[in-house]
């Protein structure tokens, strides 16, 4: 399902479709062979902590991209070193110092609507870390990944630590394997 908001275009991809995996690949392929070339250093920067089920998402989806083994990607974020609001401006000035011109695919979790629940969005531009539980971190990334994993209200903190693994767990699953094979697509048809 694609949404223009803001004179953005949103996807979004429900992980319970089975057939929603080719589709967010596409789309991943697409904004990736827009904005990088072979010599474009692709970042995936997993923000998040091992301490709330509903804030872990990046780190998981971390965690499983650096089991699989994906060359010419840096992955940055994992649950033994998660990118969380106390190190995420010392994450990007790394990256900043680091590396010439990199494409940075930032991965989060959000708070949404009750029927949005289990919904990945992938959009162009950068996202706010902590936007959903008020606090002020420096946008980051050049295209963004999340995942609705609960819905926002009062007390969100709260409603983030009382968030359902499975729903995580799928949702991770989810942006990991479309990731894999996006990067594994790209990389038959450049080589």
């Amino acid at each position: 399902m694609k949404i223009k908001k803001n004179h953005e275009e949103i996807y979004y991809y429900n992980v319970s479709d089975i057939s929603a995996i080719n589709s967010f690949s596409n789309t991943l392929s697409s904004f990736l062979e827009e904005n990088t070339d072979i010599n474009t250093n692709i970042i995936i920067l997993c923000i998040g902590t091992d301490r709330a089920t509903g804030d872990c998402l990046g780190p998981i989806v971390g965690y499983k991209l650096k089991k699989m083994l994906l060359n010419n990607v840096i992955i940055l974020g994992t649950l033994s070193k998660p990118v969380h609001a106390k190190n995420i401006e010392e994450t990007v000035d790394y990256i900043k110092t680091t590396y010439a011109k990199p494409f940075i695919i930032a991965i989060d979790a959000c708070l949404g609507k009750m029927d949005h629940i289990g919904y990945i969005s992938i959009g162009k531009g950068s996202i706010n870390p902590g936007a959903g539980v008020n606090k002020t971190l420096p946008p980051v990334g050049d295209m963004y990944i999340t995942g609705i994993v609960n819905f926002s209200g009062f007390m969100d903190m709260l409603i983030l630590q009382n968030t359902r693994l499975n729903t995580v767990m799928s949702m991770a699953d989810f942006i990991a394997y479309g990731i894999r094979r996006t990067i594994n697509s790209l990389r038959r048809s450049v080589g």
